[in-house]
């Protein structure tokens, strides 16, 4: 069985609703470059947010797929 692509692990989770973040891509994936694969999708067609947040004096990207 082929194993899944990071696009394609993305692209279910947020389709099942979920919300994302680099720290958790990297930490459930091992992927460095969320921002980069979030592009990807948004030129695929997908309608993502993005939602800036802030935790611990950071500021930081969240995205959530818009239905």
């Amino acid at each position: 069985m082929k194993a899944k692509s990071i696009i394609e692990k993305l692209e279910s989770w947020l389709n099942r609703g979920y919300a994302i973040t680099p720290i958790q891509a990297l930490n459930k994936w091992g992927c460095f470059r969320l921002g980069a694969r979030i592009h990807d999708l948004r030129k695929m067609g997908y309608m993502i947010q993005t939602i800036n947040q802030q935790a611990n004096g950071k500021t930081f990207a969240k995205y959530k797929l818009v239905k």
